[in-house]
């Protein structure tokens, strides 16, 4: 089945390469959902997983505008 587009999706979008596009992680592809102003995480990303099963070490990370993964630094 086809899920019809979700109208949250196209609200935010970030310019890549010259033409507007949604944000996507910049490690693995993954759609980006924005939760606060300038801060997007993977969709139904939970336990480690992203909305699809897959396991990447950037689900539970908050990514800026680029799809970039803000991961802190150990002190």
């Amino acid at each position: 089945m086809i899920h019809p587009p979700d109208p949250e999706m196209t609200r935010r979008r970030h310019v890549r390469d010259g033409q507007s596009a949604p944000v996507t992680c910049a490690a693995c592809g993954c759609r980006l959902e924005e939760i606060a102003p300038e801060s997007w995480f993977h969709f139904g990303r939970f336990g480690g997983r992203d909305a699809r099963g897959c396991r990447v070490g950037c689900a539970e990370a908050e990514h800026d505008a680029r799809g970039l993964a803000l991961l802190a630094l150990p002190a």
